[in-house]
């Protein structure tokens, strides 16, 4: 019995150790995944052709395309248009943006290769490069910017479609 303790003294201490253990993480070090994590999920979704969580994760610094503004927002934008502003824009057209992008998008398999900061940018931005196969041919390098929002989201702002749309002809 006691040689059965001594040997089990020396595995609890490290089963006890193991649950005490406490991970440090610095700041920003998740953040660094957040670019690539949103092409990801925006990948997904367009293979899935979830129109919905990709207006939700494709946007601008001011927030997901999804959000097409209230009535009476949408007024003061379409007079602001009239001046070179923006108009709102509607959930159909929204649905059909998306639409488009998941039928180039539609892939077998792809591959983040690398990223880099875009430079000149009001708010945090990153390109994020893409391999995807796409039946039997790969398409390389496909471009993803991915920007950071007011409240800390990473939202795909373009992708870089004039490689797939070449490929289609």
């Amino acid at each position: 019995m006691r040689r059965v303790l001594h040997a089990l003294v020396p595995v609890l201490a490290v089963a006890l150790s193991a649950g005490c253990a406490k991970v440090v993480q610095q700041p920003g070090q998740a953040a660094q995944f957040a670019p690539q994590l949103s092409v990801e999920r925006f990948l997904q979704a367009a293979n899935d052709r979830d129109i919905d969580t990709m207006s939700h994760i494709f946007g601008t610094a001011d927030g997901p395309i999804s959000n097409t503004g209230s009535t009476i927002g949408c007024a003061f934008k379409k007079i602001g248009s009239w001046f070179g502003g923006t108009a709102c824009v509607t959930r159909d057209q929204v649905q059909v943006r998306m639409d488009a992008i998941a039928r180039l998008l539609h892939h077998e398999d792809y591959k983040i290769t690398r990223e880099e900061r875009v430079a000149g940018r009001d708010h945090p931005s990153t390109r994020v490069f893409v391999d995807l196969t796409i039946g039997d041919e790969r398409v390389t390098g496909i471009p993803f910017v991915v920007v950071r929002t007011s409240d800390g989201r990473w939202l795909v702002e373009q992708v870089g479609l004039q490689q797939l749309m070449a490929k289609e002809e």
